[in-house]
């Protein structure tokens, strides 16, 4: 009887070439998970400061003065020169302005009181063009060339429990700043959609997976996945070309961009990824699982329902977190066809407005503490999904725990 050769030994030089590979490509992994995590962490935190700004400090010390074409002037004693900002120090009620007009001199004596700004004296009228502004102009030799001094005070750090309750957004003039509407526009877009995305991708994903033939599904499969990947503002711009008009001429409005169009979008966006993830899911049940269920006399439906999604229930409820996560956090389609409007609904055909819309139409010119009130909002938005998220894990565990508990066994 022949013996088999023994293997062939490993070069020493190879294995320890090997161990040099591997050793660097884990430093490498780890550096890499590291910086990200800390890149991560540093986004998060440069938000949440951003965000905690208004309701903590407020807009500045001290009251603030713009000249506009005013080549030079006396506030207060002090002599500044050429266009710019001139920075009084924290405390000061009594302003005195002075500065050299078309050929004499012109004076401006104010008070502060609080949020308010009064005329003591001089020749200027004082105009008041948004809150914490005052506005004094001279006129000037020639038309368009008014010599003007902006006044701006300082805003106190705006009451959190205001921002979050408050009815009214209007951060440009008065400066209000609340955000009920639009946490109530996001909640019902999002719920609307969850309603009919969910139930409609669980189907589709059961269908797929244990009723369709492969050769029939795979087409299918990469058809839904093809969806999954189309950028939003296409889903945006089919709603407001083709649902817009549709709702319109059904329910008779005045337009069709509401709420009800925007739920319709948003459910049909949120179909591929709840489909994909729970079908994957669904597919990667055992055999095995099927084939017991079957052998103690339950039908293809009842396999299907009580066995097969039972225990896929992990990845299922994974894909239904992320089709909640975009429906919550969904932007360009939601400002095409929800109208936009800050306000409560009193019908699923009202104009509707989200947080994620706030931000993506005024972040590009907010400034101040409109800018950072956008923050907030981010913070309130990266909160709400954290929730939403968090009230699905915690209805699935109470069952994950009864289905584990063992039952008591009879006498």
């Amino acid at each position: 009887m022949s013996k088999s050769a023994p293997p062939a030994l490993v070069p020493s030089a190879g294995l320890g070439m090997r161990k040099k590979v591997d050793r660097f490509f884990a430093a490498l992994v780890t550096v890499t998970s590291f910086v990200s995590v800390l890149a991560l962490g540093a986004i998060l935190l440069f938000v949440f400061v951003e965000g905690a700004q208004p309701f903590l400090f407020g807009t500045a010390r001290g009251v603030r003065i713009v000249c506009e074409r005013v080549d030079g002037l006396w506030v207060n004693g002090v002599f500044y020169s050429g266009e710019g900002t001139v920075e009084l120090p924290e405390g000061t009620r009594d302003i005195a302005i002075s500065f050299a007009g078309v050929g004499a001199e012109r004076g401006l004596y104010l008070t502060v009181d609080g949020s308010e700004l009064t005329l003591a004296g001089g020749a200027a009228e004082l105009a008041n063009p948004e809150a914490y502004v005052y506005t004094a102009e001279f006129p000037g030799a020639m038309p368009g060339l008014a010599q003007k001094v902006h006044i701006i005070l300082p805003e106190p750090p705006y009451s959190f429990f205001r921002f979050i309750t408050g009815l009214e957004w209007r951060p440009t003039y008065q400066k209000v700043y609340g955000i009920l509407p639009m946490i109530a526009g996001t909640v019902l877009a999002s719920f609307g959609a969850i309603l009919i995305g969910v139930p409609i991708g669980l189907l589709c994903a059961v269908f797929l997976a244990e009723f369709l033939p492969e050769k029939a599904a795979a087409p299918l499969r990469a058809c839904i996945e093809l969806l999954a990947g189309i950028p939003s503002v296409v889903y945006g711009f089919f709603g407001l070309a083709m649902l817009s008009p549709l709702v319109k001429n059904i329910f008779h409005t005045a337009s069709g961009n509401c709420l009800l169009t925007a739920v319709i979008v948003l459910a049909v966006m949120i179909l591929p990824t709840v489909i994909t993830i729970a079908e994957t899911s669904l597919r990667a049940v055992p055999q095995s699982q099927r084939e017991a269920s079957m052998a103690l006399g339950a039908s293809r439906m009842q396999t299907a329902w009580r066995v097969v999604l039972v225990h896929a229930r992990s990845g299922v409820i994974a894909g239904v977190i992320l089709g909640i996560s975009r429906a919550v956090g969904e932007t360009m389609a939601v400002i095409l066809v929800a109208g936009n409007s800050v306000q409560f609904v009193d019908s699923p055909l009202d104009s509707v407005r989200t947080l994620t819309a706030t931000i993506a139409m005024e972040m590009g010119y907010a400034q101040g503490r409109h800018g950072s009130i956008l923050f907030s909002i981010g913070i309130v938005l990266f909160a709400l999904i954290l929730l939403l998220n968090a009230s699905i894990l915690l209805v699935r565990r109470p069952a994950a725990l009864g289905r584990a508990r063992p039952k008591p066994r009879g006498l």
